[in-house]
């Protein structure tokens, strides 16, 4: 037993992060000197009714009270106590969506998650009018697409927010949004750092003939940077949080914050010229920049750190789950031959084998799209593997293709602000799925972005860890540094992982896969087109 850690908690110093992810809620609960010390988790999936992916208020709570009663269980078996007192604590899940709430905290639609795509026409009226790129998935889109299809719950709206304020809303009584996450609601002010008033007016001029009780800025959440108090945990909170009731109300809560904010707190990438990488089921880049971008451009969302820097975000919604499929054929394969089955063995294996392959996938090109893709203009998607009678088909060239793949729509993106914007980065930081097995996505990304790559080993901790971080900043902030020393000085000291730079051969055979790539999408098209 670690007596240090134990009496950290039982002196109620702990600091607890929770993020809701989108196949996962995680608790991470951290020391003072911001160390992982105990975890919980609770797996759950969102469901798909009336052609919108939603949870359930209920599968919410169920999920939330779960993952912290498998966070307290494993307290008592590690340190044979019990959670009574936290330092802080701190809320996080996955950005936008839609969850809009009456006078009576009553939620008027199911909630409406990042996934759906049905607010094309909102967000494409909005960024002519904004003169700003808004993407479907933000909560102005599916606010306005509400508004065009004249949805009745919309004249009862009192308050809309994330999932993640929603959670804080409820377990502290504030109507409040770390700046990260309100930058996905409705684009921010750089100077202001709150909503753009600007838009705000135009917005409400747009709607104005509609007659509704409410202005804009009546039902957003309060914009809070990191380090600012965003409230305590009340008495029905703690209930809520910790059905067991020993947890104690009163405990600082740190402003709730998006995947995107706690991804970057994670990897320590929240200084201008920094920048990471998130490669799971889907895939977005950060980075942090030092001036705005020249125009506004489609593939590229504008959002800010959790202390109100922005951040150009390449965002993409298939990354390693064509990947992950083949790897299970060969598992099955495996099994039929009656050989034991070590999953981190076939992805370490076929990762590994995959860097014998040709820079150029000799040819093969993988098409991952589970679903549609944004950046490269498909409303669905169909998974493809696609190849000529006189590629190179091999072991090693297939699985580099699926590798490119998972990350080529990201590299689409980065093009525009690497070569077009000509934005400089000093360091790249990649953490999720696609970086376990060592070296390998890292070696691949780097060529993707001619860029060197770093990943941490604490990366993986992800972002419950990221949010537990930024409650910690909350309260262990003595120095009054800035969130950016505050990581570098306090929590990192100095660790900046392990980095991988690509060969010239590797960039030029990527380049040429890219080329490939871009020039057969038509064949992703057409099987769009074609209903199955």
């Amino acid at each position: 037993m670690n007596s240090e850690a134990k009496s950290t908690i039982d002196s109620g110093k702990a600091i607890l992060g929770i993020e809701f992810g989108s196949t996962r809620i995680k608790a991470v609960l951290i020391d003072q000197n911001n160390n992982p010390i105990a975890q919980g988790s609770h797996e759950w999936e969102n469901q798909l009714i009336d052609g919108l992916w939603t949870y359930s208020i209920e599968a919410i709570w169920n999920g939330l009270q779960n993952c912290y009663a498998d966070l307290r269980s494993n307290v008592k078996k590690l340190y044979d106590t019990e959670i009574e007192l936290l330092g802080a604590i701190g809320i996080s899940a996955m950005m936008h969506g839609y969850m809009p709430f009456n006078k009576k905290q009553e939620i008027l639609v199911p909630f409406r998650t990042w996934r759906n795509t049905n607010t094309a026409k909102a967000a494409a009226e909005l960024s002519e009018l904004f003169v700003y790129n808004i993407p479907l998935r933000w909560s102005i889109s599916h606010l306005y697409q509400a508004i065009l299809d004249k949805e009745e719950h919309v004249r009862e709206i009192d308050f809309i927010t994330t999932l993640a304020g929603y959670i804080h809303w409820q377990i502290t009584g504030k109507k409040v949004l770390g700046i990260g996450d309100a930058s996905g609601m409705l684009p921010i002010d750089p100077e202001t750092k709150n909503y753009s008033a600007g838009m705000t007016a135009k917005f409400n001029s747009l709607i104005a003939d509609k007659g509704y009780a409410w202005k804009l800025t009546d039902i957003l959440p309060e914009v809070l940077l990191a380090g600012e108090n965003a409230g305590f945990l009340t008495e029905e909170g703690a209930k809520r949080l910790d059905i067991s009731g020993h947890l104690k109300a009163g405990i600082p809560v740190c402003p709730p914050e998006g995947d995107a904010g706690t991804g970057m707190v994670a990897t320590n990438a929240v200084k201008v010229r920094t920048g990471n990488v998130s490669a799971g089921t889907s895939s977005f880049s950060m980075i942090v920049l030092e001036k705005d971008l020249s125009k506004p451009y489609e593939m590229i969302d504008m959002v800010t750190t959790p202390d109100g820097s922005p951040v150009a975000m390449v965002h993409c919604n298939n990354c390693t789950s064509d990947l992950n499929a083949w790897v299970n054929i060969f598992k099955e394969y495996q099994e039929l031959l009656g050989i034991p089955v070590d999953m981190n063995e076939i992805y370490g294996k076929l990762y590994n084998n995959a860097l014998n392959g040709d820079t150029d996938c000799g040819g093969l090109i993988a098409y991952n799209y589970f679903s549609g893709e944004p950046v490269t203009g498909l409303s669905e998607g169909r998974p493809l593997f696609v190849r000529s009678a006189n590629d190179k088909f091999n072991l090693a060239n297939f699985m580099r293709s699926h590798l490119y793949a998972s990350i080529c729509v990201l590299k689409i993106g980065n093009d525009i602000l690497f070569k077009d914007e000509q934005v400089k980065v000093d360091r790249i930081t990649g953490h999720g799925g696609l970086f376990k097995t060592k070296g390998v996505g890292q070696r691949i990304l780097a060529a993707a972005i001619n860029s060197p790559i770093s990943v941490m080993e604490t990366a993986g901790e992800g972002g419950a860890w990221g949010i537990a971080l930024l409650a910690s900043y909350l309260v262990n902030n003595n120095s009054q540094l800035s969130l950016a020393d505050f990581l570098e000085y306090k929590v990192f000291t100095g660790e900046s992982g392990v980095e991988i730079s690509p060969t010239e051969e590797e960039v030029a055979g990527f380049n040429k896969y890219i080329e490939n790539y871009r020039n057969c999408l038509a064949i992703e098209e057409a099987a769009v087109n074609v209903k199955k």
